[in-house]
């Protein structure tokens, strides 16, 4: 198979580690939610998730295509906003709460109903 000499344009540097986040709209369905390149970092998409941004997070892939992994990163994510929510002092956000409780059972080895 012949590589490509120009990049995919969602890598903009040579070694960025992308998340993306499917979103449940309900009736709707499910959608990778669009998002501008320079916000697919970490730290973005997780303050994204704390404000909001999202309405009810299913799952979150990260990957790096330098580095040659990809992956659900959504139990680690989970542990983060815990972890930040805890360190406020504050609930987790209700949009959060799902995907958390959902999260936190899966690292725990026991069952949640999916909605």
């Amino acid at each position: 198979m012949r590589q490509s000499e120009r990049a995919p344009s969602i890598i903009p540097g040579a070694d960025q580690t992308v998340y993306l986040v499917l979103d449940d709209f309900g009736e709707l369905g499910q959608v990778w939610r669009e998002m501008d390149v320079e916000a697919t970092d970490l730290e973005t998409v997780i303050t994204d998730m704390l404000d909001g941004q999202y309405k009810n997070p299913v799952w979150v892939i990260g990957f790096n295509v330098a580095e040659g992994w990809a992956g659900d990163v959504s139990e680690d994510i989970a542990h983060e906003i815990r972890r930040r929510c805890d360190l406020q002092m504050r609930e987790v956000p209700a949009n959060l709460q799902n995907f958390v409780q959902r999260q936190e059972a899966r690292a725990d080895g026991s069952q949640l109903p999916h909605n």
